[in-house]
């Protein structure tokens, strides 16, 4: 299966940059849906209410998906990979 990859940097409410890479099907095209993932996950790193848009979080490139990548998205539409400061 093909994904893409959005390329995500948001500030932390600490003010530091949570930097992580949004996973997508490829058949995901709206922009709203993949925002709405990386909510999703910054919510769960209690970091709710940050803003995330086109400013933090831009299409990067499409690959194939890993085994890990596909079981993620099977069970919640996405896959995010922690880059830097996703504590």
């Amino acid at each position: 299966m093909k994904v893409t990859v959005w390329d995500t940097y948001v500030i932390k409410k600490d003010g530091t940059t949570m930097h992580f890479d949004i996973i997508a099907p490829s058949a995901v095209s709206e922009e709203k849906v993949i925002y709405n993932y990386g909510k999703e996950f910054l919510k769960g790193k209690n970091q709710e209410g940050l803003s995330l848009s086109s400013n933090e979080c831009q299409f990067c490139h499409v690959e194939f998906a890993t085994p890990a990548m596909l079981e993620s998205i099977a069970e919640k539409g996405y896959y995010i990979i922690e880059i830097e400061n996703c504590d």
